[in-house]
């Protein structure tokens, strides 16, 4: 919602609020200055991962550094524009109190966090991690709209199946905890290093249930090998009930936005 009053004395500052802030966007979906927004923010993620393949980076440093500044640079701008324009939401109306109430919401701080790195010098995985935080940016300006209008139907469609997803969970840590133990009572005494406890052995049936497996250490007992064998079977029950759940809320989620942009 746009502050009436302060939109007449300000009709720059009026606009560039529409551009930036989702909210007040009349249209479907992002604003213009958004989507380039969330253009370079993609251009800038990709980057860094580049960044970390060192056939790439060698000899490349200060290209990569210069992209950065001038990414820092941009996003420098847009959080300070983003700060003066606050003001024309209700919310932050007053011109002192209300953009430093701006400054400390978690939209803000996200804004902040992207460009971080630059200016504190971070390197290594720090400002890489910190790089990558640009993409909660994509979800925050990206929350309205028919993208975050699916996202609320799927989150309610899943809110009705949580019973179910709670009984599939119960379930998969039941025989979780069930293998555990009984690898730990019959593997513990010949692989103590790998099952040597029941945590230890939890490890390895997280890693079969998930179907991830582990190579490195498996049973080499035959009841050790039976069990392990009924483990790895009841993991592909335990991975198809939740996502079978999900596909289904997923699917209604789907049929109901359909039905909805149909009438």
């Amino acid at each position: 919602m746009v502050h009436s009053s302060s939109s007449a004395k300000h009709p720059w500052r009026a606009r560039l609020y529409r551009q930036l802030e989702p909210g007040a966007w009349p249209d479907q979906g992002l604003s213009p200055a958004n989507r380039w927004i969330c253009a370079l923010i993609t251009v800038a993620v990709l980057v860094a991962l580049l960044e970390t393949e060192p056939a790439i980076r060698v000899g490349r440093e200060p290209w990569f550094v210069a992209f950065e500044w001038v990414v820092g640079a941009i996003f420098l701008l847009e959080y300070l524009i983003r700060a003066w324009v606050a003001v024309e939401g209700a919310r932050y109306a007053h011109p002192v109190w209300g953009r430093l109430r701006y400054l400390g919401s978690f939209a803000a701080v996200v804004d902040l966090l992207a460009i971080l790195p630059l200016f504190l010098g971070l390197v290594g995985m720090e400002a890489l991690f910190m790089r990558l935080i640009r993409v909660l940016r994509i979800l925050r300006l990206a929350r309205l709209g028919r993208f975050s209008k699916a996202l609320r139907e799927l989150g309610h469609a899943v809110r009705l199946r949580q019973f179910e997803l709670y009984v599939s969970f119960g379930l998969a840590f039941l025989v979780l905890l069930t293998s555990s133990i009984m690898l730990y009572l019959l593997e513990g005494g010949v692989q103590p290093e790998a099952f040597g406890s029941v945590l230890r052995s939890m490890w390895w049936s997280v890693a079969t249930l998930t179907t991830v497996g582990y190579g490195d250490v498996y049973p080499v007992t035959g009841l050790g090998r039976f069990f392990a064998a009924l483990t790895a079977l009841s993991g592909i029950g335990i991975i198809a009930m939740p996502t079978g759940i999900m596909a289904a809320a997923f699917s209604e989620a789907m049929q109901k936005n359909r039905r909805e942009k149909d009438d």
